[in-house]
């Protein structure tokens, strides 16, 4: 069992490291991206476009439909079926350089084509930098288990300063029932929605809206999402 649940979250020295040896072994596929749960992808793209639907009807302050980032992207499965749904143009951030060039060359290659899928940038999210001002929803789905709790804060605040006027970072996540669960198989953590929601505070986030995921296999962990708006 590779599964640890702790009171504290301490990241061994290679936990970057470790992850990216782990998704360097994994299949450029949708089977992949979903870690063999290809039954998960209906039902998550039909509650995340729910999600935006919503954001779209009860904030005052709309945001724009005009550029969104996928973090964390994979092959692009998100971009695909859900953020093209909703906006213009779509930018990709994902460490493995082997899923962007499946997203190019195969998955996403008519969205490459026409110019819907714009920039893609081979990186981790603890480095990643959006350009200021461009986004209007940055979007981050099961890969926030990927950072280090203070490398999450430090991510979300620059997020912050990539985001268009009215724009959301949009957070979703398995969610622990107590404590943190530590993966060693992928170098991942899974928090409670307390821990996140301390996170997001201490970023300087405000929590706008947020959801829980439907329809999921039994045995598979909750699954929240959240709507930030920096402060």
């Amino acid at each position: 069992m590779s599964n640890v649940v702790t009171k504290n979250f301490r990241p061994t020295k290679t936990w970057y490291e470790d992850a990216d040896k782990y998704w360097k072994a994994v299949p450029s596929s949708i089977d992949g991206m979903l870690g063999g749960l290809e039954v998960v992808h209906r039902p998550d793209v039909r509650d995340s476009l729910k999600f935006i639907a919503k954001i779209r009807s009860n904030i005052s302050a709309p945001i724009g439909s005009a550029y969104a980032c996928d973090c964390g992207s994979g092959i692009g499965r998100v971009t695909k079926h859900v953020l093209l749904e909703q906006f213009d143009k779509v930018d990709l951030v994902e460490q493995n350089s082997k899923f962007l060039d499946t997203a190019a060359s195969e998955y996403l290659n008519e969205e490459v084509v026409s110019g819907r899928v714009s920039s893609m940038f081979a990186t981790g999210l603890q480095d990643f930098a959006p350009t200021e001002g461009k986004y209007d929803v940055i979007w981050c789905q099961w890969v926030l288990g990927h950072l280090t709790n203070s490398d999450m804060v430090a991510f979300l605040q620059r997020c912050a300063s990539g985001l268009a006027s009215n724009g959301l970072i949009c957070v979703k996540e398995n969610i622990a029932r107590q404590g943190y669960i530590i993966d060693k198989e992928d170098s991942s953590v899974t928090r409670t929605e307390s821990i996140f929601e301390r996170i997001f505070n201490k970023a300087n986030m405000e929590i706008v809206e947020k959801d829980v995921q439907t329809e999921l296999p039994q045995g598979c962990f909750v699954v929240k999402m959240w709507a930030l708006r920096p402060r």
